[in-house]
């Protein structure tokens, strides 16, 4: 795995579980990492991990993504203080309690683990060039049915059915922006089932602390990191991965067009289509 010393990292997501596993690991290698999460007693606490690893102190900022208004305000913070992103890491997300629809208007698990990825990734598409996005994607992605047109949610397709089709988005986003973005290279990973805080609204961390074949949150991250400091010549752009190597995801979530047609449902959807 290659170092990253100098390389400025964002990870979203970073105030547990797979999301600070990473940040702490890449700050070992080197890595100017900043912490972006939506909790503020977990993300001071992150921050103090994560700084202790560096062994400097390392930036945090609060950002809820079931507002788009919260994205905005990050991204000024991110633009005023770097002009170069090298790896966006699209780490936050989860799954939601019932049909909840956001403040944006939007279903909340598309718009919490897709939507708000997708606009922070548009709006630092300058900084973010040479550089790579990586998305958290996950095997559930199996059990979507994304729907590009209806992103605001008008039919109720039960949590799992609805977190898969956001997993599906992160792994067809990845794609397509390989496609639209050639100078960056953007992956999607799956990570496996971690012990972790996801799911906690539903009890599945609580399943997560006794299944024998959860992961820690250190090899859950495993990939992310190596998506970061591997070098981009050994990696496929727009590539789906797992535990290090290129997988293959469902044919539906191998469309080019399903993954067209949601880029453009998304630029609409977040007000820059």
């Amino acid at each position: 795995m290659g170092d990253l010393t100098g390389r400025t990292v964002v990870i979203t997501g970073a105030s547990s579980g797979i999301g600070l596993a990473a940040a702490v690991d890449m700050a070992r290698r080197g890595a100017s990492t900043v912490l972006v999460g939506r909790n503020p007693a977990r993300l001071e606490a992150a921050a103090a991990t994560v700084s202790a690893a560096a062994g400097r102190t390392v930036p945090a900022y609060r950002s809820d993504f079931a507002k788009l208004d919260d994205v905005h305000v990050l991204v000024d913070h991110l633009r005023q203080r770097y002009q170069r992103i090298d790896v966006l890491a699209n780490n936050a997300g989860g799954v939601v309690r019932g049909h909840r629809i956001t403040p944006d208007g939007f279903e909340a698990t598309l718009q919490t683990n897709h939507l708000a990825a997708f606009l922070l990734s548009s709006l630092l598409r300058e900084q973010l060039r040479g550089g790579r996005i990586i998305n958290t994607a996950s095997g559930a992605h199996a059990i979507g049915a994304l729907d590009p047109a209806d992103l605001r949610g008008a039919r109720n397709r039960g949590l799992w059915r609805q977190y898969g089709s956001a997993k599906q988005a992160n792994i067809l986003f990845a794609a397509e922006a390989s496609r639209r973005w050639p100078d960056i290279m953007s992956a999607s990973y799956h990570p496996g089932f971690v012990r972790s805080r996801f799911g906690s609204s539903i009890g599945v961390n609580l399943a997560a602390r006794i299944a024998p074949f959860a992961r820690t949150p250190e090899r859950g991250a495993d990939t992310l990191v190596w998506l970061a400091a591997t070098p981009t010549s050994q990696l496929t752009s727009g590539g789906y991965y797992m535990d290090r190597k290129l997988a293959r995801p469902t044919r539906a979530t191998d469309s080019p067009a399903l993954a067209a047609q949601l880029w453009d449902e998304s630029l609409r959807a977040v007000g820059l289509g």
